[in-house]
């Protein structure tokens, strides 16, 4: 799980499908109302009051964003909206759901990209797309891209170079900077090999 705050008011929260495993919570149960994701939602409210001095007390909007084969991002919210009705000893959670098709990789240095690149170029991936962004390189695939591997495994082999991304796509897609289009593995390959 990693914790990074957004304002004094806000946290966003990444966590992997295989912090879900430890936890013993499958894909399918982040979605449903039952005690082990309100654990699960109690401890990362405490770990970030730990190490952010976030104080949720009172109202929230919770907003959770799927990641295909990485796991989800929560942003917290501490809202000052307090409804008529409501009531201290019952929490409401509005959930907002957004699956995102896909695969978003960062990498603190191109060379860790172009290395990612040459490896694929070999076992015959060839799509992506490579933005700049933040100081760092962003690689999106779509997980059709990711034959003639499966998803997990391909993964896996990029998280050898680098990690999965906690940034949205969207905000990526609005504010980082087009390096290659598309086919950027083909690309590279094709420059740097």
């Amino acid at each position: 799980m990693r914790l990074e705050r957004l304002a004094s008011d806000k946290i966003k929260i990444f966590l992997s499908f295989d912090d879900l495993r430890e936890r013993g919570i499958s894909k399918d149960e982040i979605w449903m109302d039952v005690p082990k994701i309100h654990d699960l939602f109690r401890d990362m409210i405490s770990e970030a009051s730990e190490q952010l001095g976030f104080d949720a007390e009172g109202p929230v909007i919770v907003e959770v964003f799927a990641l295909p084969s990485q796991g989800m991002v929560v942003i917290v919210t501490i809202t000052d909206e307090i409804e008529e009705s409501f009531d201290d000893s019952f929490i409401e959670l509005q959930i907002t759901m957004d699956i995102n098709e896909n695969l978003l990789f960062k990498f603190s240095n191109v060379e860790d990209v172009i290395q990612l690149a040459l490896d694929f170029h070999k076992i015959g991936i060839t799509g992506g797309k490579l933005v700049y962004f933040d100081d760092e390189y962003y690689l999106a695939f779509r997980e059709l891209d990711a034959y003639p591997l499966d998803v997990e495994t391909f993964i896996s082999k990029v998280v050898e170079y680098g990690e999965t991304a906690t940034v949205s796509g969207y905000r990526i897609e609005e504010y980082g900077k087009v390096i290659i289009e598309k086919n950027a593995v083909k690309q590279l390959n094709y420059y740097f090999s």
